[in-house]
């Protein structure tokens, strides 16, 4: 039987077998609390450490700057809700940067912050899901605090310019805040070269178990915790360490800062070969890819199969897993908010696909895949006719 082709790598990577086996050496000999004093406690703390100066490494940071938390709505949420209401001093005239394309978990935050009074600006994207830096600095007020821009999208795949953004907000003296959840892994990240004070890491994004993730948060950067209890953490995130977790997460960062420079151009090469197939085999007039692939992630390809709802194609496809849109908002009927910044209809969006290469993606899968979408297409088009 021929193998089912994973190709939905933004929604949710598989587990590396590093991170697997740290996590069990964590559970068989770190077992202990990291905040006892004992053998056990000390081995456990060790391992934190570890795994919180491999994910430093990974983003060119120090060690306590990392944060660990337990994915990427926690560190959004975190700097959002908690970090703007404190650098404000309370008063909710106090405003915030973000953008139409952001992930629901900085989109329904900012969202509450304007029902408790605060005011907040959603910056438009271009035709290829890109903000314009002028644009930015042009929405920029006396009482603006803190900005939020995504690195990378993870429907489309555009990477945004938050390196020109963060010169621009320290300009005026405005706090920056990324989430890095879809670029780490497919794009060298490094904070120093970004500029920003904030960003956020999603494990299960780069090959590590779900349930763990990283805020940075830059020294001397403000920061109040979302919760409270014991000093874990530097007193940052209260609650007894996940250390088999933090181990996991600490391998795929190691991982991630060994290939990174190979996987990204190998991915994009496979990515581009697999776009070039598709409108070969189907029709170039058929097969549309929604944004530039010259400013998205060199894995990611949002694309739209003319006259066939994507719903439909991919189930008729056998072996090929992808998502019609981002993969958190696959049970909806809308049009994607993503698709619709940059000037998709609802006919245009039913229409889209995303797909997204990994590690494991080679050239067999590609073809293969190319293969079970053209039957699938094609066995459409014949039904509709």
């Amino acid at each position: 039987m021929m193998k089912r082709i994973y190709l939905d790598y933004n929604a949710t990577t598989p587990v590396s077998r590093k991170a697997i086996e740290a996590a069990i050496h964590a559970m068989e000999s770190g077992w202990g609390n990291p905040g006892c004093t004992h053998e056990a406690g000390i081995e456990a703390k060790r391992l934190v450490e570890l795994a919180k100066e491999r994910v430093a490494r990974m983003i060119n940071c120090h060690g306590d700057e990392i944060v660990f938390v337990s994915g990427a709505t926690e560190a959004n949420n975190t700097v959002l809700l908690s970090i703007l209401p404190h650098v404000a001093k309370g008063s909710t005239s106090s405003h915030l940067i973000t953008t139409e394309i952001e992930h629901p978990s900085v989109l329904n935050p900012a969202i509450r912050l304007m029902e408790l009074g605060y005011k907040c600006t959603f910056l438009k994207v271009d035709k290829d899901g890109r903000v314009d830096p002028q644009a930015f600095e042009a929405a920029i007020r006396p009482t603006t605090r803190l900005a939020s821009i995504m690195l990378a999208n993870n429907e489309l795949g555009t990477i945004e310019p938050v390196r020109e953004i963060a010169e621009i907000a320290k300009r005026y003296g405005i706090l920056i805040h990324t989430d890095a959840s879809q670029a780490i892994g497919k794009i060298p990240v490094d904070v120093e070269s970004l500029g920003v004070d904030y960003l956020t890491i999603a494990g299960h994004k780069f090959y590590a178990p779900k349930g763990i993730g990283c805020l940075y948060v830059r020294r001397r950067a403000p920061f109040f915790p979302m919760f409270f209890g014991g000093g874990q953490i530097g007193g940052r995130r209260p609650g007894t360490e996940p250390v088999p977790l933090m181990a996991a997460l600490g391998a795929s960062a190691e991982e991630v800062s060994q290939t990174v420079y190979e996987e990204g151009p190998r991915q994009k090469a496979l990515r581009d070969y697999f776009y070039g197939l598709l409108k070969e085999r189907i029709g170039g007039e058929r097969v549309l890819a929604n944004v530039s692939l010259e400013t998205t992630l060199p894995n990611t390809l949002s694309v739209r199969f003319k006259g066939v709802e994507s719903r439909n194609l991919l189930s008729k496809c056998r072996y090929v897993m992808a998502s019609t849109g981002a993969a958190c908002h696959e049970v909806e009927a809308s049009v994607s908010h993503v698709l619709a910044a940059i000037g998709l209809g609802p006919k245009e969006a039913s229409e889209t696909v995303r797909f997204s290469l990994g590690r494991y993606t080679d050239k067999e899968a590609i073809e293969i895949a190319v293969n079970d979408i053209e039957r699938a297409y094609m066995e459409l088009k014949e039904e509709r006719s």
